[in-house]
């Protein structure tokens, strides 16, 4: 899909977003981690969704309010896919470096990167 889709204006990496996911049909947060300079030529975008069930495992970076998230959650890499730009909703907050980071090392793990 080429530039001009109209899709992905002002959506950066390391933003959490609202997602409407088909199945099970409810909005979420999503982090997205599709890298910025390619953002906007794509109709879809990787993302990792956020749960409130927090696990303490090498794959998830566990979020609070101090992130801007209304409650504790975790970013669950175990669970990463690439969705529609379309379905993508309001911003609910940003990531910093170092939050960033620890999302690399996760997806690191979670895929078995060395």
């Amino acid at each position: 899909m080429g530039k001009g889709t109209g899709l992905g204006g002002g959506m950066k990496r390391g933003e959490i977003r609202w997602y409407k996911f088909t199945q099970p049909d409810q909005k979420r947060p999503v982090l997205i981690l599709t890298r910025d300079s390619i953002l906007e030529y794509l109709g879809e975008v990787t993302v990792a969704p956020l749960t409130r069930t927090i696990r303490d495992i090498p794959s998830e970076v566990v979020l609070n309010r101090q992130d801007g998230m209304p409650q504790d959650c975790a970013i669950n890499l175990d669970h990463i896919q690439t969705v529609s730009k379309v379905k993508m909703g309001s911003l609910i907050t940003s990531l910093g470096r170092s939050r960033m980071r620890e999302v690399t090392e996760a997806v690191r793990f979670a895929l078995d990167l060395q």
